[in-house]
């Protein structure tokens, strides 16, 4: 397939597709086996082997999300945080210092402060929205910059250009987590990144029966990684690969349906008495909402927002909502929300979360399959005297 004459559409049906079919099966069927005939293989990782990664239900997801994320070359891990987790530990090691944008999900939040200073690894947290003041954390030992599309779960979006270009002059690897987007809403790896990480488990399968993650990127430095996940072990089973293989059929749709809903209900909720704020780079009152409308194709199904009464109000909206599930994950078929300062962001003080703008009463929402009009009328019960 010509990846650039190729609408994303058409790459999500059919790029990474097995040719000629395997037994002719139009969906490729999974490969429930871990031993492989061995055919003189004289790498280790090119052996045909369940951990290293190379199934044919492994290679063609990696065929697949290379392709719609226009890069050179795919993984597919067992979670996204594996995928998080091996990348960071490819790029560096002991001694190494990173930036990384502030204001991340807290799983990598927790990555950066509490695991890998115990691997002499530091990290310095910037404004990943005022590029001039990145020049003076640089170190001589800084090697790569960590961002996120939009940040989880306050969903501001970095100066994503001015990040790339800081990377390529300083000579940093480039980092980005575009769970929150999804490729079609921005692929990042078309604007420059070097390593683009996603939390497949979300929006990419979809259909929340699944934790998948995926690296994406340079062909050099995706090939290092995958070194890394075949030590440490964090492979998708093929099962799951077949899952996500499915998901990705219907990304497209599920994603662009998800992004028209989230702008209906985000404006919905900025019109109402009950909310003091909302997030959502669609709407106009967002302070990147031009940056966002610039790079982005659709602005995605996640809403941030704070009820007037704080927490006591947002539990109170949880307990007359009929449809919306109280759930930490997000990307699937079922509208999901969550205080993240008692969820998500836990693992942060309470000063942390001050800093970040995580208030006790922030609600962060998954907008799912439902009817717009559905939601918004639930939504108005559940906000109503």
């Amino acid at each position: 397939m010509h990846r650039d004459e190729t609408s994303l559409e058409t790459k999500l049906i059919h790029a990474g597709e097995p040719r000629p079919r395997v037994g002719g099966a139009v969906v490729l069927p999974v490969f429930q086996s871990s031993t492989y005939d061995y055919a003189g293989q004289m790498d280790y990782h090119d052996v045909p082997y369940i951990r290293l990664n190379n199934s044919p239900n492994h290679r063609a997801l990696h065929g697949k999300l290379a392709a719609i994320e226009g890069a050179e070359a795919a993984l597919v891990t067992a979670s996204g945080m594996a995928a998080i987790s091996s990348a960071l530990l490819t790029v560096l090691s002991a001694g190494d210092h990173l930036l990384a944008q502030d204001g991340l999900y807290g799983g990598t939040h927790g990555l950066l402060t509490g695991d890998l200073p115990d691997l002499g690894l530091t990290t310095t947290f910037v404004n990943a929205r005022d590029p001039a003041s990145w020049e003076r954390a640089l170190r001589p030992e800084t090697k790569a910059i960590y961002v996120e599309t939009l940040t989880n779960p306050l969903l501001q979006v970095a100066n994503l250009e001015s990040v790339v270009a800081f990377a390529s002059t300083n000579g940093l690897v480039s980092m980005i987590d575009n769970t929150f987007a999804s490729p079609v809403c921005f692929r990042p790896a078309e604007l420059g990144f070097d390593i683009v990480l996603e939390s497949c488990t979300k929006f990419m399968n979809g259909h929340g029966d699944i934790a998948a993650g995926a690296v994406v990127g340079r062909a050099d430095l995706i090939d290092r990684i995958k070194r890394r996940v075949d030590h440490l072990g964090g492979t998708l089973d093929p099962h799951a690969c077949f899952l996500l293989h499915r998901g990705l059929k219907t990304l497209s749709v599920r994603v662009r349906q998800q992004s028209d809903s989230a702008l209906r209900v985000a404006t919905f909720l900025e019109s109402h008495d009950a909310v003091e704020t909302v997030s959502y780079p669609g709407l106009a009152s967002h302070a990147q909402h031009a940056r966002a409308a610039a790079l982005f194709d659709t602005f995605g199904g996640m809403v941030a927002f704070e009820l007037r009464g704080g927490a006591a109000a947002a539990e109170r909206m949880f307990s007359r909502a009929e449809l919306p599930i109280v759930a930490v994950s997000l990307g699937g078929t079922e509208t999901l929300w969550i205080r993240p300062a008692v969820a998500i962001h836990q693992n942060l003080s309470p000063e942390e979360r001050a800093r970040s703008g995580i208030g006790d009463g922030l609600v962060r929402m998954s907008v799912g399959l439902e009817a717009a009009d559905d939601l918004i009328a639930d939504l108005g019960r559940a906000l109503g005297p």
